[in-house]
């Protein structure tokens, strides 16, 4: 029987792209920061891009090894910001407001139309809640969620961040079941990306995985390689409530 419905965030809950406009929101105001904290990159913008994106490509060979998620300052200090020599005890007090900064304004994030509606009704059913993201800050997803009005659904937030591990990694869908105190054959996981979330999710042993298009579902999926495929692909949000009801009534 289904007790627990779990959802991915960005791309789920939330719709999130990247563009040229967001980038270079993003690089003006990481200079910004550092200068008001005296921590002047002593570049161009666009070679402070050019900088940050190598260091991101950095860190993403280390967190693809295994999939693991390392604290912000380790991030920023260690990987992101290497090129530029800052004293570690200078940068690292401040990692994690350019960790937040970062994931609000490098990415639009909008909250997907009728998601509190869906909530509310997945709510009414009787089941838990939950939230397993990816993400490089510590608190951002959780002051997203406030933001949106929504924060309050969730009996448990379970990030790659405090854990240690990122989808489909399975030590953080275990970490996120003990929290919620279900087993894996009573949970739906909402993803949309079948990479990570279908995946994931379907390796740790849920019982449904729902997949969601996003904007981001085709650059994550590309080089996808699986005999996973997710138990129902949707297109609105609101279609959880539907689908669960469903598998409820079986």
């Amino acid at each position: 029987m289904i007790t627990t419905v779990l959802f991915d965030m960005g791309g789920t809950l939330e719709d999130i792209w990247v563009d040229e406009e967001s980038t270079e929101r993003a690089i003006a105001k990481l200079d910004e920061m550092l200068k008001g904290w005296g921590l002047d990159p002593g570049v161009d913008l666009a070679t402070l891009r050019q900088s940050v994106d190598a260091g991101w490509k950095r860190y993403d060979a280390v967190r693809c090894v295994g999939d693991v998620e390392l604290k912000p300052v380790e991030i920023w200090c260690d990987h992101v910001l290497t090129d530029f020599d800052f004293p570690r005890e200078a940068l690292a007090p401040h990692c994690e407001e350019i960790a937040h900064m970062w994931e609000i304004t490098y990415y639009h994030r909008f909250l997907r139309p009728r998601v509190a509606e869906m909530l509310g009704e997945l709510k009414a059913m009787g089941l838990k809640l939950g939230v397993i993201s990816n993400t490089a800050a510590l608190y951002q997803v959780f002051y997203s969620l406030k933001e949106y009005g929504i924060r309050d659904y969730f009996q448990d937030v379970t990030l790659s961040s405090v854990t240690g591990f990122r989808k489909p990694n399975g030590d953080i869908f275990t970490v996120s079941l003990l929290q919620v105190q279900s087993r894996p054959e009573e949970c739906v996981y909402v993803g949309d990306t079948l990479s990570r979330d279908v995946v994931g999710s379907k390796r740790a042993g849920f019982a449904c995985a729902i997949q969601i298009g996003s904007k981001l579902t085709r650059d994550k999926d590309s080089l996808v390689e699986t005999d996973l495929t997710p138990d129902y692909v949707i297109s609105d949000i609101y279609d959880v409530a539907t689908l669960v009801k469903g598998l409820l009534a079986k």
